[in-house]
């Protein structure tokens, strides 16, 4: 009774553990081991090198049984011991393809462990890539969402201030309109920034494995070595899977070219025959003729050289492809960054001031409650602004790091 007791407490130690906060490391190195489809990619790998162990084995031999030279008309019709010629016969048949095409075919294993092994490295890139980005959405979302709380707060602080000038004939009752107005606004943009919060939790959980995640700590600052990205494309790992199906494709043209040779096999038989004749043992060998290469085996041949070409080309696509993304990413982190210096250092700086100036002119009675409105309002939307902004450049970086850095970084 006792474990009967405790057993849905062990059912939830799992999910517990999973309910603590996780920081940005925590996140991505529990990605790496909870992610399905580097699960999936790892018994790929396991099934591809299984499979390698037999691909140059020889084929299983055969095992004959026959009867030979039954007598079926004349006088010894239907007697296994009247004709000498009638015999039981028990055999084993061999065939041998020929070594290059074994070794052809374990070559083709290999690139198929080769390209099962690459395909890993470059899923393992990819769910740390999206972790990461999902941690830090999720981390820019949660202060997005504290900056228009805190925005709302400070606009509801001037809802009585409206109504006091109202009533005291200071400002016409339209102008008390504006705050609500600039709330609801604001309102809006609060609906909008929860649905981020809640889409990058679910993408966060969909690597951790987490079904409630929540993130701790500070957001990672990423230092962008703009030559030192563009040598590190080399070492990609969707190059690097481009690469082995290359070799898989260079291996299929080998296997292709085996069939060319001829292969071979042999068979042992033991004849019984009546008592009073001998036994018999008969054994053969069998060699294929590859006469007609030109429309069977050189067809073929043709079209693994094509294919291992096409391979090729798609190879040297991949690697272009890298590049202009990285240069193109390199562009928007530039662009992305001295806007959020801008923001920052200028506009943020700006829309602060003047809302200062304008509530102290309020107070002093030289400024309107619209003008505040208006003044908070344009501090609210820069302040958002600048957050957004802010996330783009630490999600380039991120982004630009963690796809063409290399694996220690």
């Amino acid at each position: 009774m006792r474990y009967l007791f405790y057993a849905p407490l062990l059912v939830a130690l799992p999910h517990i553990a999973l309910a603590e906060p996780l920081s940005f490391d925590e996140a991505v190195d529990l990605a790496a081991t909870q992610a399905p489809s580097l699960r999936a990619r790892t018994l790929a790998i396991q099934s591809r090198q299984s499979a390698a162990i037999a691909a140059g084995e020889l084929p299983d031999p055969k095992l004959g049984f026959g009867l030979d030279n039954f007598p079926i008309s004349g006088p010894p019709a239907g007697s296994f011991s009247e004709d000498s010629m009638t015999m039981a016969r028990v055999g084993i048949a061999q065939d041998v393809p020929n070594l290059a095409k074994r070794h052809a075919r374990t070559g083709r294993a290999q690139a198929d462990v080769a390209v099962a092994e690459a395909a890993n490295l470059s899923e393992a890139r990819r769910v740390r890539v999206a972790t990461a980005l999902a941690w830090i959405d999720l981390a820019y979302a949660d202060r997005r969402m504290a900056a228009v709380d805190a925005t709302i707060t400070r606009l509801g602080a001037l809802t009585s201030a409206s109504t006091s000038s109202v009533a005291s004939g200071s400002a016409r009752p339209a102008q008390a309109l504006d705050i609500r107005q600039a709330i609801a606004s604001l309102e809006d943009r609060r609906s909008e920034v929860a649905a981020e919060v809640a889409r990058a939790r679910a993408t966060l959980s969909r690597w951790t494995g987490d079904p409630d995640p929540a993130i701790e700590g500070g957001v990672p600052a990423f230092a962008i070595d703009p030559a030192a990205l563009r040598r590190a494309i080399g070492a990609h790992p969707d190059l690097g899977a481009a690469t082995a199906r290359t070799r898989q494709a260079e291996a299929d043209v080998t296997l292709a070219r085996a069939e060319k040779r001829p292969d071979w096999g042999f068979d042992v038989a033991y004849q019984r025959r009546a008592e009073r004749y001998g036994d018999m043992v008969s054994a053969g060998v069998t060699i294929s003729l590859p006469l007609f290469a030109k429309k069977r085996q050189e067809p073929m041949i043709v079209a693994s050289v094509a294919t291992a070409g096409a391979a090729l080309a798609e190879q040297e696509d991949m690697r272009r492809s890298l590049a202009a993304d990285l240069e193109a990413g390199l562009a928007d982190h530039v662009m992305h960054h001295e806007q959020w210096m801008r923001s920052k250092d200028t506009l943020l700086p700006l829309a602060r001031h003047k809302a200062d100036l304008e509530t102290a002119s309020y107070s002093a009675g030289r400024a309107g409650l619209l003008d505040v409105i208006q003044a908070q309002s344009t501090l609210a939307d820069t302040e958002l602004q600048t957050l957004d902004r802010e996330g783009l450049v630490v999600r380039d970086a991120a982004r630009l790091v963690l796809t063409y850095g290399g694996e220690d970084q």
